[in-house]
């Protein structure tokens, strides 16, 4: 975690670096205004750090104003970057163009501010629309035909949640059409496939009964991702089960003679405890072969000895890069980023987009999803 946020915050004060000069370009501001805008953007790289420090210190309402408004501009910032650095580049081939064909530059291309305000244009939409993306759920549907379900049941229908990061940003509202969502498919089970909670989860406890209405025939499921190790072991585990959920922590178990459920912990938790991962293969093993294997894993990460093993593996963590083009950053640590995938042997891979949203409450291009995935019996 160390090694991450000083990654984290080396990167994105170079960020408010370029930002600032990209805006001295535009408008030849003063020096005092200089130093104004220079405390501004020093005071947004580091208000994750202020939000966190007021929500330790009792300050929840105040630290909710700023985590909505730090997370916003976080987004906003990546955006400008990514949208200006494009700009400049195509800035730079018409410059080369101009220079080789002895042609002149038109006047948007001399032009710092409008150069400039055209990201911030892209920035204020694509903010402004993924916020109203993020709170429209999708419904995904998946169909699995399979001989392993016994033969008086001819359908299983399981709900998948994944990365809901109950928080400090995500609350109530937010909550409210994730359980209508899931009440809607009237599903047999509910597995949550990590990160339901997030790292800040003071006062959360309420949110566990809106959970809690909610209650399948066969049961609900629930592994550990990493922001619950984020959070602690002992309060995640705790809003979990008050929630209704079973935690499975490299468990497996056979509901009532008709499917086979297991879950693992996410590397994080190996990783602070010092202790080598479980073997996925002998967890699987001892489950009953005839029957049908639900297996949920926070990170679509599949260990090849386990293929064959399990019939599904559920996973999510990658939110499928939450706002475009960031995808194609995930997807370089998770290939498989959104969707299902055959796998070897027989077994698939589910990866969610994630319901909710991490940092930022806004998605842009990947919506949020409630995975319906309905386990038929071949005739």
């Amino acid at each position: 975690m160390g090694l991450f946020f000083i990654t984290f915050f080396t990167l994105y004060t170079a960020l408010h670096a370029y930002v600032f000069i990209k805006t001295w370009y535009a408008f030849r501001f003063r020096p005092l205004t200089g130093c104004i805008i220079a405390f501004v953007l020093l005071f947004c790289v580091f208000m994750p750090l202020f939000v966190r420090a007021l929500e330790q210190g009792g300050q929840e309402s105040i630290a909710r104003v700023f985590a909505y408004a730090g997370y916003i501009w976080m987004s906003a910032i990546f955006i400008f970057f990514v949208t200006s650095l494009v700009i400049d580049i195509g800035r730079l081939c018409v410059i080369v163009a101009a220079s080789l064909f002895k042609v002149g530059l038109p006047a948007t291309v001399r032009s710092n501010l409008a150069l400039f305000l055209l990201p911030v244009v892209v920035s204020v939409f694509t903010v402004v629309y993924g916020y109203h993306e993020a709170a429209s759920i999708r419904m995904e549907k998946v169909r699995i035909e399979t001989s392993k379900l016994p033969p008086e049941i001819g359908k299983v229908s399981i709900v998948q949640v994944s990365d809901i990061h109950l928080g400090l940003v995500n609350r109530e509202a937010m909550l409210k059409r994730v359980v209508a969502a899931i009440k809607e498919a009237r599903p047999d089970m509910v597995v949550s496939t990590g990160d339901l909670v997030d790292g800040q989860i003071n006062n959360i406890n309420g949110l566990s009964d809106m959970l809690k209405d909610i209650k399948p025939r066969y049961g609900k499921y629930a592994i550990m991702g990493n922001h619950e190790f984020y959070a602690g072991v002992g309060v995640s585990e705790d809003f979990t089960r008050k929630a209704g959920f079973r935690m499975l922590r490299n468990e497996g178990i056979t509901i009532e003679g008709i499917v086979n459920v297991a879950g693992v912990d996410d590397d994080a938790g190996h990783r602070s405890s010092g202790r080598n991962s479980p073997g996925e293969r002998s967890l699987l093993e001892r489950l009953p072969r005839h029957l049908f294997t639900i297996f949920l894993k926070h990170r679509p990460v599949v260990t090849s000895s386990t293929e064959g093993h399990f019939d599904i593996q559920l996973s999510g963590h990658t939110h499928g890069g939450q706002v475009y083009p960031f995808k194609y950053v995930t997807r370089i640590s998770f290939p498989r980023i959104a969707g299902l995938y055959p796998l070897n042997n027989g077994s698939l891979l589910y990866v969610s987009r994630g319901t909710g949203t991490w940092g930022p409450p806004i998605r842009f291009l990947t919506p949020p999803e409630v995975t319906v995935i309905e386990v038929v019996r071949k005739k």
